[in-house]
C-alpha cells in the first residue's frame, strides 16, 4: 500500500477515536444551567406604589377585629350567617382620592392614610339594610365613617345584597327536601333520588324591586367533569326572600315545557300517566358529555418559553418595571384586575384601568336559561381568579403572585399563584424592513415584538375569563379578554333551536352574549385633557395636470369633541377610526402628544331600553362613552345592581350629563364583547380561537418617532457585514446549547381554598 494513503487512513481513524472518546465524555452530561443576569434595580426606597396596594392578610384582620369591638352589635361569621343575622360581607382597600394621591406621588405632598371599605349586612335590626364602612388608619385602625348614603343618596335595602354561599346551601336543602316529594318522578326521568343532582342558579331574582325569588337548574353530575352540559329537564323557582329560612317556599316547577305548582303536582301528573317524561340514563364517568380528561397518552412536549438570562422585568411588592414600563398591579375582589399609575418613559399615561363588569345574558325557551343576566361582578371576579396552572395557564417560567381577600367569612384568604407576569415573545416583528435597492444600500432592520403580560384567570360558574393586559415596547397598551370553559346549556324541548344548537342528545347549548366594560382613566401629557377625532372622506377636485378629468381624492377630517353627549358612541354604531385623548402640548412636529383609543370588538345587541332592567347595565348602551372624570362617579355599576335591576344602585347613562370635555380630567368607558352560538365544536369547553375581544392604547404623535427604536433588542446588518458576528446583532449572541433553563417543580394547589 502506497505510504500516502497509509497516513491518511492513520489520520482519519485517530480523528474518528478522538470524536468517540468526546461523546463518551459528554454522554449523559446534563446542560449547564443559563447564568442569570438580573434587571437593573429600582431605588429600594421608591414605594410610593404601596399607595394603591391591596389589604394584606394581617390589615384584613385588624379591620376585622376593629369592626367586632366598635359597632356596638353582635356580628356572625358570615360564613354561617343567616339573612336575619349581622355580618361582615367584605373588605377591601379604600383607594385614596385621586387628588390626594397625586400630591403623594407627584407634588411631594403626605402619603395619604391607609383604609379599608367594610361591607356589612344588617339583618338583625327594625330595617335592614347594607352599610358601608371606610375604616381607617392601617395598620392600626382608630375610625370608621358610614359612607352608604355619600356614594349610594340612601341605605341600600337589604334585598339587593348579594346571594352568599350560606344562603345557597340553605336553597340547596329546601330544594332536597322538595324533591323527595316527587320520587316516583325522579326514579323514572332521571335514574336520581334527587341527591346526585346539582342545581345551578339564575339571576336576577323576580320581575320587580324587593323580589328575590330565583329559578334553579338542575343536572345529572358525574365526579370529575362540568355537569353543565347535562340537563335533567327540570327547575325549580324558590322565594328566598323572608328573612326567615323557615319562611321560604317552591313556588313553582318546570319540566319539559310544562309548569306546576309544586314538586307534589308534579308526582300526582307522572301517577296519573299525564306527563310525558323523557328517560334519561345517568350518565358513566367514561361516556359524559363534556369529559375533559385526557383521550391519548401524552406525547412529547411542545416549545418551551425560557429567559436565557433571567427575567427581564422587576417586580417590587405590586409594582413591576419592565424596558421603560412601571405598572401597579392588584385585584378587587368583586370586579377583578385594576392596574394603576401606569407610566412609559417616566411620563404617566394611565392613572386606572381596570374591569368593571362581565355580562351574560341567555336566550332559552327555558325559565332558567330565558331569565338568565348574570353580572359577574356581583359573583366576585377577583374572588375567583384561582391558581393558575404553570405552564398552560401562563409560561412556565412566569412569575406567580398570590391574592388576598375577605369575602363572606371573617378570615383572609389566599389565592396562591393567581395572577402571573411574564415576558412574551409574540414571534412576530414589532416592525422591520429588508432593503433590496441595489442603488442605495442593502440592509435589514427589525425587532422582534415581545411584550410584558399580566394575566389573571376568574372562573365564573361555568365560564373562564382569561384577563390579559399587555405593554409593548412602541409605547402601546393592549387589554384583552378570552372566554373559555364551558358553555351553559337549557333542557332540548319543544322549539328549543330557535334559542342555540342542540350539542347533546337533550342538551341545547344556549345562545347569550359576552358583554365586559372598562374604565380607562387616561392621563396623556398631563391630568387635563381633550378628544379629538379624525376621521377620511372623500372629495371631488380636478386634477391639477389635467384640468378636465376630476379625481375622488380622499382626506382627513379633524373634530374636537366638546361635550359628553357627543363622546357617546352607541353601541354597534360607526364611530371615527381615530379618537385621540390630546395633551395641551405639541410634539416636535406641530401636533398634540395624543394617546388613540382603538376598539377590537364583535358585540352582540344591547338589551332593549323598554326592559325594565336596562338601565343596571346602561353602560352597554355605549362601546365607547368618555366622561368627566369624577370622585363620586367611580365605577360603571355596583354589586347591588344583580339582584335588584329595576331599581339599580348605581346607573351608568346618569354620568353622561353632556358636561363640557375640554381641557378635563376624562375617562374613557369601553365596552368590548361578542355574541356567542354555541355549537358542536364548544363541547367539552369553548375554545379561545375567536373569542377574544379588546382595546389598545396607542401613541399617536406623543412621541417624536417609535420609540421602541431605543431598544436595546434592535438587530440591524447590512450586506457588508457579517451578520453572524456578535457584534452585529443580538441574534448571534445567544447561549450556547447546553444552557438549560432552571424549572421550577411543578406543583398546584388551587384546590385548597374551595
Amino acid at each position: 500500500m502506497h505510504m500516502k494513503t497509509v497516513l491518511i487512513l492513520l489520520v482519519l481513524a485517530l480523528a474518528t477515536i478522538f470524536a468517540l472518546v468526546c461523546v463518551l465524555l459528554t454522554r449523559g452530561r446534563a446542560p449547564g444551567p443559563c447564568q442569570h443576569q438580573p434587571p437593573e434595580q429600582e431605588d429600594p426606597d421608591d414605594v410610593q406604589s404601596l399607595v394603591f396596594a391591596d389589604l394584606t392578610p394581617e390589615e384584613l384582620a385588624q379591620v376585622v377585629r376593629y369592626l367586632r369591638g366598635n359597632l356596638g352589635v353582635q356580628l356572625v361569621d358570615a360564613s354561617r350567617a343567616k339573612p336575619s343575622d349581622n355580618c361582615i360581607a367584605s373588605v377591601d382597600v379604600q383607594v385614596p382620592a385621586k387628588a390626594e394621591v397625586l400630591r403623594f406621588l407627584d407634588g411631594g405632598g403626605p402619603r395619604p392614610p391607609r383604609e379599608a371599605l367594610a361591607v356589612l349586612y344588617f339583618g338583625n335590626q327594625p330595617e335592614p339594610n347594607v352599610t358601608e364602612y371606610v375604616v381607617g388608619p392601617l395598620p392600626t385602625p382608630a375610625y370608621h365613617r358610614d359612607v352608604t348614603v355619600q356614594k349610594y343618596g340612601g341605605k341600600v335595602p337589604y334585598h339587593r345584597r348579594p346571594v352568599t354561599g350560606k344562603e345557597y346551601a340553605d336553597i340547596n336543602t329546601l330544594i332536597q327536601r322538595e324533591l323527595r316529594k316527587a320520587p316516583h318522578f325522579l326514579t323514572a326521568c332521571c335514574e336520581s333520588d334527587g341527591t346526585d343532582l346539582a342545581i345551578l342558579t339564575t339571576a336576577p331574582r323576580g320581575f320587580k324591586s324587593g323580589d328575590r325569588a330565583t329559578w334553579f337548574v338542575l343536572f345529572h353530575t358525574v365526579a370529575g367533569t362540568g355537569y353543565y352540559l347535562s340537563p335533567v329537564g327540570l327547575e325549580v323557582l324558590v322565594d328566598h326572600g323572608a328573612l326567615h329560612i323557615s319562611r321560604w317556599q317552591l313556588r313553582k316547577v318546570f319540566y319539559n315545557g310544562q309548569y306546576f305548582a309544586s314538586m307534589g303536582d308534579l308526582e300526582d301528573a307522572f301517577v296519573s300517566n299525564l306527563l310525558e317524561v323523557v328517560r334519561i340514563t345517568k350518565p358513566q364517568a367514561e361516556a359524559v358529555l363534556g369529559s375533559m380528561k385526557p383521550r391519548r397518552p401524552p406525547g412529547s412536549p411542545g416549545p418551551l418559553q425560557y429567559e436565557p438570562q433571567g427575567p427581564r422585568y422587576s417586580i417590587r411588592d405590586n409594582r413591576v418595571t419592565f424596558q421603560g414600563w412601571s405598572i401597579t398591579f392588584g385585584m378587587n375582589p368583586n370586579t377583578g384586575p385594576r392596574l394603576f399609575d401606569i407610566r412609559f418613559r417616566g411620563e404617566r399615561i394611565v392613572y386606572e384601568l381596570s374591569l368593571q363588569e362581565a355580562l351574560a345574558l341567555y336566550g332559552s325557551n327555558c325559565p332558567g336559561g330565558m331569565s338568565t343576566r348574570y353580572f359577574d361582578g356581583s359573583f366576585g371576579i377577583g374572588r375567583f381568579a384561582y391558581e393558575l396552572v404553570r405552564g398552560l395557564d401562563c409560561p412556565y417560567t412566569a412569575t406567580y403572585v398570590e391574592r388576598h381577600y375577605l369575602a363572606e367569612s371573617e378570615t383572609p384568604k389566599t389565592n396562591q399563584n393567581s395572577l402571573c407576569i411574564f415576558e412574551h415573545d409574540a414571534a412576530l416583528p414589532l416592525r422591520r424592513h429588508f432593503s433590496d435597492s441595489h442603488s442605495y444600500s442593502v440592509y435589514y432592520g427589525g425587532l422582534r415584538k415581545n411584550m410584558l403580560v399580566i394575566r389573571a384567570v376568574s372562573t365564573l360558574i361555568n365560564y373562564d375569563y382569561i384577563w390579559d393586559f399587555m405593554f409593548h415596547g412602541s409605547g402601546a397598551v393592549e387589554v384583552r379578554v378570552h372566554a373559555t370553559g364551558y358553555i351553559s346549556s337549557s333542557f332540548l324541548h319543544g322549539q328549543g333551536t330557535d334559542y342555540g344548537n342542540r350539542v347533546g342528545p337533550h342538551t341545547l347549548g344556549t345562545m347569550h352574549l359576552h358583554h365586559i366594560h372598562y374604565k380607562v382613566d387616561l392621563d396623556v401629557d398631563g391630568q387635563l385633557n381633550s378628544l379629538e377625532t379624525q376621521d377620511m372622506e372623500y372629495e371631488l377636485v380636478k386634477d391639477p395636470w389635467s384640468m378636465q378629468h376630476t379625481i375622488k381624492r380622499p382626506y382627513l377630517r379633524r373634530e374636537r369633541l366638546e361635550r359628553e353627549g357627543q363622546a357617546a358612541f352607541p353601541l354597534n354604531t360607526p364611530m371615527p377610526r381615530y379618537l385621540s385623548f390630546a395633551g395641551s402640548k405639541p410634539n416636535k412636529w406641530g401636533h398634540p402628544r395624543s394617546y388613540r383609543v382603538q376598539i377590537v370588538s364583535f358585540a352582540g345587541e344591547h338589551l332593549p331600553a323598554s326592559s325594565p332592567m336596562e338601565r343596571s347595565i346602561s353602560w352597554g348602551r355605549y362601546q365607547l362613552a368618555v366622561t368627566r372624570r369624577k370622585e363620586e362617579e367611580p365605577t360603571s355599576t355596583s354589586v347591588y345592581n344583580q339582584n335588584d335591576p329595576w331599581t339599580p344602585t348605581v346607573v351608568f347613562a346618569d354620568f353622561i350629563d353632556n358636561e363640557t370635555i375640554t381641557n378635563e380630567d376624562l375617562v374613557a368607558w369601553i365596552t368590548v364583547g361578542f355574541l356567542h352560538v354555541p355549537h358542536a365544536e364548544d363541547v367539552p369547553n369553548t375554545v379561545t380561537v375567536g373569542n377574544g375581544v379588546g382595546f389598545f392604547l396607542r401613541p399617536y404623535n406623543y412621541f417624536d418617532e417609535d420609540p421602541s427604536v431605543d431598544s436595546p433588542d434592535s438587530v440591524y446588518f447590512s450586506s457588508e457585514q457579517d451578520a453572524g458576528a456578535c457584534g452585529a446583532t443580538p441574534l448571534a449572541c445567544l447561549p450556547p446549547a447546553a444552557c438549560a433553563p432552571r424549572l421550577p417543580p411543578f406543583r398546584y394547589g388551587g384546590f385548597l381554598n374551595l
